[in-house]
């Protein structure tokens, strides 16, 4: 067993708080935290803190790989190394929605990528092709296609990883969602022009999340609340938040935290290849996309995915008003629970994986570590 140690800062373990302490680790799991004095061998944390590693379920890509365009085990490996220079230990290589020999290619390589150990990698989000044109953002519709046969087929089958799937409501059969459902593929809403009622229906057959709240989805209205009214109303499902101060005004994101559960909120960046690249722009369906002011544009303006990585999600977040600890829970036990992985990673407790984070006082990253191996 070995012990890291920090003195001069705080753990923050998810669900407690705990100044001047250590991690017991054994192999690559962690056998305790405990209270301690400092020693000579222990890391000073200079008045900042160790906390879980961050999960993202919306990464597009990273160190100037995107994901569509880069479908093998290497781009996979380059987009999570990227990653975890800000704090990022377990994330979901997401593809944009793409022919469906595409997504089949997507889902073996994910299981390769998982096979072969790349640090990180715990499942697939198909972000598409199953959504509405009303609401396709950047997506290309020429791919859009509803939940036929052939797709249930592919996206049921046993897989190595989670295999997450965003869809509108109103663009497929919900004998195909139930299908998917119970084959344990987790259900999200989103890029949905879906009616409050058809929102409910699928939420009522076991949609566990909705992707980018606000984002790409029929806004509340007080005679059709549409989607976003459904899910502001609901108590269960989990909700990814954009918080780059770009796709969702910073009221809209507190009106959301008052209105639900705070635990049921979590992080994602829809990072897009240039977080972690000096490279600030690349080419998508053909179309040419570019940082400008801190997010990512096509030519005509629409938002692109971002340039946010995690521990600046952290930050933005905590400067929004939240308190560190909610702030940090969103970015890692919300996201574990949602994934159903809390009993593997997400908090700092015995038998989890040792995957923590230091951040400075600034919350900004000075090393991450996954299985108790520093990789940043």
């Amino acid at each position: 067993m070995s012990i890291t140690g920090f003195h001069n800062g705080c753990i923050l373990t998810g669900r407690n708080r705990l100044d001047g302490a250590a991690l017991h680790i054994n192999g690559q799991l962690i056998s305790e935290v405990v209270p301690g004095g400092a020693r000579s061998t222990d890391i000073d944390l200079e008045g900042g803190y160790i906390v879980p590693g961050f999960i993202d379920t919306q990464v597009n890509g990273g160190g100037g790989v995107l994901f569509n365009e880069r479908i093998d085990v290497a781009g996979i490996r380059r987009i999570g190394e990227a990653h975890a220079r800000f704090g990022t230990t377990a994330f979901l290589p997401t593809l944009i929605s793409a022919p469906l020999e595409d997504v089949a290619l997507a889902l073996d390589v994910v299981d390769q990528a998982i096979e072969a150990g790349v640090p990180g990698v715990v499942g697939i989000h198909v972000e598409g092709p199953f959504l509405s044109d009303a609401r396709r953002g950047i997506h290309d519709s020429a791919h859009f296609r509803p939940l036929d046969d052939e797709a249930v087929a592919l996206l049921t089958q046993p897989r190595r990883g989670i295999v997450m799937v965003t869809l509108a409501p109103e663009s497929n059969d919900p004998s195909a969602i139930d299908a998917l459902v119970r084959a344990g593929v987790i259900v999200c809403i989103g890029h949905s022009d879906a009616t409050y009622a058809q929102t409910r229906a699928v939420i009522d057959a076991g949609a566990r999340g909705v992707t980018h709240l606000f984002n790409a989805m029929s806004p509340l209205h007080h005679r059709e609340p549409g989607v976003v009214g459904a899910v502001l109303e609901d108590e269960t499902l989990y909700c990814g938040l954009i918080v780059d101060g770009a796709h969702v005004h910073p009221a809209a994101i507190r009106v959301a935290l008052a209105a639900r559960p705070r635990d049921r909120f979590m992080l994602v960046t829809d990072a897009m290849p240039t977080v972690g690249s000096d490279d600030k722009s690349f080419v998508l369906n053909g179309e040419n996309i570019r940082v400008q002011d801190g997010v990512c544009v096509n030519e005509e303006g629409t938002l692109a995915g971002s340039d946010l990585d995690m521990a600046q999600a952290v930050r933005n977040t905590h400067q929004l008003g939240v308190p560190l600890e909610d702030a940090v829970a969103m970015a890692t036990v919300n996201p574990a629970a949602f994934l159903g992985l809390s009993d593997r990673i997400g908090v700092l407790e015995p038998n989890h994986r040792a995957d923590f984070v230091w951040l400075d006082r600034d919350l900004r990253v000075r090393g991450t570590w996954i299985g108790g191996q520093r990789i940043f």
